[in-house]
């Protein structure tokens, strides 16, 4: 048995994909409340309404894990003291960073703390310059005043950031010997082997700052679950085995979203949809993506003001969820988000003490969630409860409690479809030539609004799109992307001495794979390379075949994405190398439609004289057409077609929505 867990801010979702013996897989899927304290107890509390912790303590299933705790700790700023090790006279690489600033016309910007206090900074030789010779020694003297420094500040980890370390790592290695065991270490060198001495610095530090509860957190959910085994998923769409992602904190930021993305992946292969715009709308936050045939990754993300340089998928987050906050600002202008009700107390229609009005609350005041068909029936929704947390705020705004909520419904849409739009149109991409993929348990209600607000034409509603992360656990490949900076003029570079770069990636990346029990002739590798144009301090990743084909290709994305390319000579700066291992083989079933027998019921909605048709997903005959406005409720989220739209049930059981001809 296979077991999928996402970790959301507000529901822990699970999918479990069982062999039967006849060879066929059967999926379940499962949601239960999150518990932000101890995200571990909300998956133990999962696994055993599953019924399946019998089969976890005799090893007969493996979990593969979505976890936040490194996103929440870097959010909250709760990692742990770390003492910054850097060269002589670069103690405060860290804090100056790019001296960029967050709003260029803000002549008051509130104070930023710097990432490690001065205290925290050290300073040792063991210099190498940009040709990788040794210009400042690490001496035995070094080495006794660091094991010193360590005893005297007393760090619960280290991060170690010398200058051009990917060109030589002897002395990194040198001063992590000298660290104890008891305490966390992380090299830049092991980290992120790149130029750009304040990147790699910050994903180093990161690492180190967060690595401990990391490491805590998995080690204890492997202990409670041994002898099963636990794989992560990391920020770039693979997975990792657990010992190993312990070590490597600062590639799982982005943990859960990744896994969305590689479920929506799936299932744009599965359906012959490869260009897809995705959208996830969680109960605390929404993540938009493009799907272009394959996932995009970046190595500009961010993770709150830190910037992260080490691979994750491209993404755009907002704080708009279910459980967005509604408020009236100074101006008396109403607004939503970006603070969450987050899981405790949660909406006001959960009736765990919420009083203040969410966009889930303002959704069930439309009649768009049916209070007794939330969660499959298995939670009632207070709608008493909504109206009044509504009530006040349609007080002030003199607006009916609907009014309201629809006003709450429609920023939330706007915040939405600005997000979407950054990530398609301003970088280059026609919106109507992608179809949008929502996901998410709250994503269901919006998602025609979204379209027509791009003039997109079609759209998909995946099954199992309430917990499509945990599916994207599943299909996810076990993998590692590695990288070597190599910075020359790209034509003054053989193929032979790239080739051999890769080949040395391909060699140190699949070691680590086996070494994590992956078969070598199951891994498959994708070498690209990072270029720009002389001059430019910004590069674009370009799959890798021979040099003439990789110009052109550089120079055409180069156009698509900035509108130009230039007549000057293009820089080869990294070498990359994706390796991938795709384990375990996810066969959807395909619906038996002749067994199906749709019924209905009917429910008023708020701007609607007739009433609504409302169907069960679960009972949707294959190419049975439905005629929006309708509601299609399921165990984990509700869909909401409005009059502009229609939708069928594809042989998998995905809703695909088309606009309606004009």
């Amino acid at each position: 048995m296979l077991l999928g867990v996402d970790t959301g801010g507000t529901f822990t979702d699970f999918v479990l994909l069982t062999q039967q013996e006849q060879g066929q897989q059967q999926l379940r899927i499962h949601k239960v409340l999150s518990t932000p304290s101890a995200p571990e107890q909300a998956i133990l509390q999962g696994i055993n309404e599953l019924g399946i912790m019998n089969d976890a303590k005799q090893g007969k299933l493996t979990v593969v894990h979505g976890s936040t705790v490194a996103t929440n700790a870097a959010l909250e700023g709760k990692g742990v003291r770390t003492l910054f090790v850097t060269n002589r006279g670069f103690k405060d690489l860290l804090t100056i960073g790019r001296q960029t600033r967050r709003e260029l016309y803000n002549l008051q910007p509130a104070f930023i703390k710097p990432p490690v206090p001065p205290e925290l900074c050290y300073e040792t030789g063991g210099r190498v310059d940009a040709s990788g010779i040794l210009i400042d020694p690490l001496s035995e003297d070094d080495l006794s005043s660091f094991k010193r420094a360590i005893a005297t500040l007393k760090p619960d980890a280290v991060a170690i950031n010398l200058l051009f370390s990917f060109l030589d790592d002897q002395y990194e290695k040198r001063l992590a010997d000298c660290v104890p065991d008891t305490v966390f270490c992380s090299r830049s060198s092991f980290v992120l082997p790149e130029y750009k001495e304040y990147e790699r610095g910050m994903a180093t530090w990161l690492n180190a700052w967060l690595g401990p509860l990391v490491q805590r957190y998995l080690m204890n959910l492997k202990q409670q679950l041994s002898p099963t085994p636990v794989s992560v998923m990391q920020s770039s769409g693979g997975t990792i085995d657990a010992d190993q992602a312990a070590q490597r904190a600062v590639n799982l930021l982005l943990s859960g979203p990744a896994g969305g993305l590689a479920a929506a992946q799936f299932m744009g292969d599965l359906t012959d949809h490869p260009q897809l715009m995705t959208f996830d709308m969680g109960g605390t936050s929404t993540d938009v993506a493009l799907i272009d045939g394959q996932i995009q990754l970046t190595n500009e993300g961010h993770i709150a003001h830190y910037p992260v340089a080490v691979p994750m998928v491209d993404m755009h987050t907002i704080g708009a969820g279910g459980g967005s906050i509604a408020h009236i600002d100074s101006g008396d202008m109403l607004c939503v988000g970006p603070q969450s009700a987050g899981a405790d107390p949660g909406p006001a229609c959960y009736g765990r003490g919420g009083r203040q009005a969410t966009v889930t609350d303002a959704n069930l005041i439309l009649g768009r969630l049916r209070p007794d068909a939330f969660l499959g029936g298995n939670m009632s929704l207070d709608t008493d409860a909504a109206r009044t947390a509504m009530e006040s705020l349609a007080t002030t705004l003199n607006l009916s409690i609907e009014e309201t909520a629809q006003g709450i419904i429609d920023i939330a849409n706007e915040h939405m479809t600005r997000a979407l739009r950054m990530i398609s149109i301003q970088r280059g991409h026609d919106p109507k030539a992608f179809q949008l993929c929502c996901f998410g348990g709250a994503g269901g209600l919006h998602v025609c609004d979204l379209a027509d607000a791009l003039e997109m034409q079609q759209a998909i509603i995946p099954i199992h799109g309430g917990v499509f992360s945990a599916l994207g656990m599943l299909v996810a490949p076990r993998q590692r992307q590695m990288t070597k900076t190599c910075e020359q003029v790209l034509t003054n570079c053989s193929g032979t001495e790239i080739e051999t770069l890769v080949e040395q990636l391909q060699s140190e990346g699949e070691a680590q794979l086996i070494a994590g029990g992956v078969p070598k002739e199951t891994i498959i590798v994708q070498p690209s390379l990072d270029l720009r144009y002389q001059g430019q301090s910004y590069t674009l990743n370009i799959q890798w075949s021979n040099t003439a084909k990789t110009l052109q290709s550089f120079h055409q994305q180069h156009n698509k994405r900035f509108g130009h390319q230039f007549d000057l000579p293009v820089e080869l700066v990294n070498v990359r190398l994706s390796l991938n291992a795709y384990q375990q083989q996810v066969e959807l079933p395909k619906l038996d439609s002749d067994a199906r027998t749709t019924t209905t019921t009917d429910a008023l909605l708020y701007g609607y004289s007739n009433p609504v048709p409302i169907y069960d997903r679960k009972q949707l005959r294959v190419g049975q057409w439905i005629s929006g406005p309708a509601l299609i409720t399921e165990q984990v989220s509700t869909t909401w077609i409005t009059e502009q739209w229609q939708t069928c049930c594809d042989t998998y059981g995905n809703l695909q929505l088309r606009r309606k001809p004009i």
